[in-house]
């Protein structure tokens, strides 16, 4: 039985749905206290809360011992960024598996689609990297797991896509700037570029079209994603890395 975080509390970000929530199992499974965000159904929300008591309740952890809570908050830029801090003031682990995605030709990008999706997925999570890692360094002890874009382990050109990869690819240089100052007291942070993925919220459209680019025409399965996850987030020695968990995906 894996207990290996069973004195760490976990704030997953994006915790109730697709990739996060089997992070969020992942976890649980390892007997880690979670922090469960989730942005907008709080049905889902509630059951990821119930799967994860029941995991820890067969591994022999009672109810009346958990201490998880969840949080229903729609994230709309670095306004959330208060609250989700209030709900969880102080973790061990991150893991931000969140990041609002569209297409628009790059000519027709506006100030505000630049604005949205920058933030959203790198100022944001870069905000909260910046507030919980000072105490992470000061108990010699953290580890922070980002989640990247399908093809943004390394700068490549995007037509449509272009301020939504620009935006993944700078959690890499967030990861390793991390990595240099925690490295040495066994603080880690690193980035997880997934491949088309099977999960709930894609629509016939967008399954169709992963199923065409994914090599084999086979889909990833969230919870794959999430034992890789967890591997890293155990190996104390893996910082600063981007990972492309794509099967060699080319788009």
């Amino acid at each position: 039985m894996d207990t290996f975080f069973s004195n760490r509390s976990a704030l997953v970000i994006g915790g109730s749905g697709g990739i996060g929530k089997a992070v969020t199992l992942a976890l649980a499974a390892a007997g880690a206290q979670l922090y469960i965000h989730g942005g907008h159904s709080r049905s889902r929300l509630e059951n990821t809360l119930q799967e994860v008591q029941q995991i820890q309740m067969k591994q022999g952890c009672p109810l009346e011992q958990q201490q998880h809570r969840i949080l229903l908050q729609p994230i709309t830029g670095s306004e959330s960024v208060p609250a989700l801090l209030k709900f969880a003031p102080e973790v061990d682990i991150l893991v931000c598996a969140y990041g609002p995605f569209f297409k628009k030709d790059i000519t027709h990008m506006t100030a505000e689609d630049w604005d949205y999706l920058v933030t959203m997925n790198l100022a944001l999570p870069g905000a909260l990297v910046s507030a919980y890692l000072e105490s992470m360094i000061q108990q010699a002890w953290g580890r922070i797991l980002l989640f990247g874009g399908t093809n943004t382990d390394s700068i490549r050109g995007f037509t449509t896509t272009t301020a939504y990869s620009a935006a993944k690819t700078g959690l890499g240089v967030l990861a390793k700037s991390v990595a240099r100052i925690g490295g040495s007291v066994n603080v880690t942070c690193n980035v997880i570029c997934p491949g088309m993925t099977e999960t709930e919220y894609l629509d016939e459209q967008a399954r169709r079209y992963a199923l065409g680019k994914a090599p084999g025409g086979i889909l990833l399965q969230c919870e794959d994603i999430a034992e890789t996850a967890l591997a890293i987030l155990h190996n104390p020695h893996q910082n600063g890395t981007i990972i492309a968990l794509d099967k060699g995906l080319v788009i």
